[in-house]
């Protein structure tokens, strides 16, 4: 059972290949080699503020993939000085417990460390994402599937070629919404501290996964992620959710995304053809 997970997980990890693959980035800035300049300056929009548009992958890709394992067992098999150049949208070393990077972990509620241990014990068999169901963008950030940033002064669309799923973040000033209809992105709006984004989301369903391991936000959870654009090539994400029904404690995460270069989305409906869902019936 558990290959049959796994093959059923990494199965889009393995065919990945967007569209207009080598079709050059537009106004994406070179070096002599002709290669996309990572290091080069942050591209702007035309208020000032830093234009965080562009197809992106992890950064951190995990190196390597054994199931979905205990913790102690992960900080074993990928500790973090087992680094891997990103060349591909791919897994990252937190698409498996996002807080692999924190002493002891996350700081669960009894109830969600029970249920975290039992869904590691089965290979995550109940993960939404193997059952055709949206990804949080916060996990997407470390899933084999670009996403894409576009944004204007007022919207940042992103765009997870994962299903086709969609997420809108308003940048025009409106307050988040006072009784929000549970979705599975939340509803978010954003506010610039300097150069940084700071996006405030409420409204979540009461079972959105952030991990391979079932870790969650609920309902009672707000997330805020601070982004970041210190050149062209790359974001760092600082993720803090606020969760008490889930969380003992408020926790935070810095996630990081690599520009992918020459590249563009492709359609990947999870349903079409699929039939790994109706065996687990």
């Amino acid at each position: 059972m558990v290959a049959v997970v796994m093959i059923a997980i990494a199965g889009p990890f393995l065919q990945v290949d967007a569209q207009w693959f080598k079709y050059p980035s537009p106004r994406a800035p070179r070096t002599a080699s002709g290669a996309v300049d990572l290091s080069a300056a942050t591209p702007r929009l035309t208020n000032g503020k830093p234009d965080l548009s562009g197809v992106w992958m992890t950064a951190e890709p995990a190196c390597v993939i054994r199931g979905v394992l205990p913790l102690a067992e992960l900080v074993k098999l990928i500790p973090p000085t087992r680094k891997c150049p990103p060349r591909t949208a791919s897994f990252s070393r937190q698409s498996t417990h996002i807080g692999i990077d924190m002493p002891g972990g996350l700081p669960y509620q009894p109830w969600l460390r029970k249920l975290v241990d039992e869904r590691v014990a089965n290979q995550s068999i109940d993960d939404p994402h193997i059952r055709c169901l949206p990804d949080l963008f916060v996990r997407a950030y470390g899933l084999p599937h670009y996403v894409k940033f576009a944004q204007t002064p007022d919207l940042l669309v992103m765009l997870n070629e994962y299903n086709g799923v969609y997420r809108q973040v308003f940048t025009d000033g409106r307050p988040l919404p006072p009784d929000p209809n549970p979705s599975w992105q939340g509803y978010s709006s954003a506010t610039w501290s300097g150069d940084t984004l700071v996006i405030d989301t409420i409204g979540f369903r009461d079972d959105v996964w952030l991990d391979w391991a079932g870790s969650m936000i609920t309902s009672a959870g707000r997330l805020r992620e601070q982004i970041r654009r210190p050149d062209f090539g790359h974001l760092e994400i600082e993720v803090t959710v606020d969760d008490p029904k889930a969380y003992t404690k408020p926790w935070s995460v810095t996630l990081r995304q690599q520009f992918a270069a020459d590249t563009e989305l492709i359609d990947e409906i999870c349903a079409e053809g699929e039939r790994f869902a109706k065996q687990l019936k």
